[in-house]
């Protein structure tokens, strides 16, 4: 087999090399947050972050918290709001390069670190956007790197330290996404099987720490109690009713591959495999393989039977965890000279900041054969033309709010409004919106109904009972490279009244067919 010299990169250490990738992937990142409009998930976020709220529909409530920061600390614009997510990717790789220091060494750590910025999701998108993953990442990374000095130590004097930072950790994971409840999982599940560390059950510290994270994600709870634990039924809600189906998990594995690239994801799989095929003796190897066996089994295996699609980011944090293992892989393969792993991994991250350049080159790019329509990013683009529009028209006049026929449709109009103009879900799925924002306080005032694919014939049968006369406005065309991609379809409704209950709450009654009107009624 080939061997090479040692890198160039070897007369730097380490950690000076972390920095060096560090800057580079925010660069790349700030380039990317730039260049693309806020996503569907991103504006919905904004809009029900402009007042601060205890808990969210969707998830637990970080991300919220920090797009409220965001917006009231930056300013408006898409990089201002990504700001703080973006920065909070910094301290990802800073913690997922310990966490690999920690157990394996300074090289592994940095390979660590490294595969992290080559990862799509996890370095790029989840670094990049307004998303709940953002702040979830670092704080699973840091209760891995706690529990990694709790458990390997030889000095134990600091344990209750230790346990204590794992604590907040967890309770920040827990409070960003649902997922963070693996973190503690993990950790018991490695005391249980793990003889040498079973001892720490009889200790008070794991149940302290446990204890003081439940307490940091009782705001979660809270909101829950007091809106029929709504978030909690949506998401044990998303894989839909039981049904066989053998051809949904390989299409996942398909797009996790794509989301975490195959040189990622099967290297790590294997290694997940493999520590689990060991047991508990490579003690650190281990307990790697415990903090991510839950994620990664609970969002794949559930393909199987969900007839609901299950989404391929959904597992990306329990293959986080599993990077450092593979760093050590990637750190062995350079001091065994092995020839080809230098062209590998310059490959795989000179891919990636192609990616991410192309991306950004693609949104500025005014081709003909890339507008309107075809325009490839077209869930990126921002609604300035909205916004234009209605300042142009005074639209203010015509109603006294916005009621939008989608809850992503009253994210983006809100985002692009920076808030400047009440907007509404008055939708039968209204997410958070039904939460934040009370029908009750516009009863009374005229609205300007708003959505991308709602016909006059839809707009009676839906809000006939909610308004007493429903009227076509001329629509708003939203362009992209100068050409229309799509039309937005605006309506009158007058004297807004009897809201529905599902206006008010993400959690649908059923309802009741439409009763039968004749086109023109009311006004229309």
């Amino acid at each position: 087999m080939d061997r090479i010299p040692p890198p160039a990169t070897a007369r730097l250490t380490p950690e000076r090399r972390l920095a060096g990738l560090i800057l580079i992937a925010l660069a790349l990142r700030i380039v990317f947050a730039t260049s693309l409009g806020l996503g569907m998930d991103e504006a919905y976020t904004v809009a029900t972050s402009r007042d601060v709220v205890l808990s969210a529909f969707d998830h637990p409530p970080l991300s919220w918290w920090l797009a409220t920061l965001g917006h009231r600390l930056f300013g408006e614009s898409d990089l201002a709001l990504r700001l703080p997510f973006i920065l909070l990717s910094a301290l990802t790789n800073v913690l997922v390069f310990l966490l690999g220091r920690r157990l394996y060494g300074a090289e592994a750590g940095f390979w660590a670190s490294f595969a992290l910025c080559c990862a799509p999701v996890l370095g790029v998108i989840d670094a990049s956007w307004i998303l709940p993953d953002a702040p979830l990442l670092p704080a699973l990374l840091g209760g891995a790197l706690a529990l990694a000095h709790v458990f390997f130590d030889t000095d134990s004097s600091r344990a209750p330290l230790w346990w204590l930072l794992a604590a907040v950790c967890s309770g920040l994971a827990m409070l960003s996404k649902y997922h963070g409840v693996f973190l503690p999982a993990g950790a018991f599940l490695f005391m249980i099987l793990s003889p040498r560390h079973r001892f720490w059950l009889k200790t008070p510290w794991p149940w302290l720490a446990g204890l003081l994270a439940l307490a940091m994600f009782s705001p979660v709870l809270i909101w829950n109690a007091q809106h029929d634990w709504a978030s909690f039924v949506f998401q044990g809600g998303r894989t839909g009713d039981p049904r066989l189906n053998l051809k949904a998990p390989f299409i996942l594995i398909g797009m996790q591959s794509l989301f975490l690239m195959p040189w990622i994801l099967f290297p790590c799989a294997f290694l997940l495999f493999r520590a689990l095929r060991r047991g508990p003796a490579p003690e650190k190897d281990f307990l790697l393989a415990c903090l991510a066996v839950g994620p990664i089994l609970m969002f794949s295996l559930p393909a199987f039977w969900s007839a609901s699609r299950v989404l391929p980011h959904w597992a990306a944090p329990g293959y986080l965890l599993l990077l450092p293992l593979l760093g050590r892989e990637i750190a062995e393969l350079f001091e065994r000279g092995i020839g080809w792993i230098r062209g590998a991994v310059a490959g795989a991250g000179g891919l990636i900041a192609v990616l991410i350049v192309l991306l950004a080159g693609l949104a500025h790019l005014r081709l003909p054969a890339l507008s309107g329509a075809r325009y490839p990013l077209l869930e990126t683009l921002d609604w300035t033309d909205f916004s234009r529009e209605f300042v142009a028209r005074d639209l203010a006049r015509e109603g006294e709010f916005i009621g939008a026929y989608r809850w992503f449709e009253a994210g983006k109009i809100d985002a692009v409004l920076g808030g400047r103009f009440p907007v509404l879900a008055l939708s039968d799925d209204p997410r958070g919106f039904g939460a934040t924002r009370d029908p009750q306080e516009f009863l009374g005032r005229d609205a300007v109904i708003v959505g991308r694919y709602l016909t006059l014939e839809q707009a009676y049968q839906v809000y006939e009972d909610h308004f007493d006369s429903i009227e076509p406005l001329p629509p708003i065309a939203i362009t992209a490279n100068g050409a229309t991609a799509f039309e937005l379809k605006l309506f009158k409704g007058r004297n807004f009244h009897d809201p529905a209950p599902e206006f008010t709450l993400g959690i649908q009654p059923p309802r009741p067919a439409p009763s039968p009107r004749r086109r023109g009624e009311g006004g229309g």
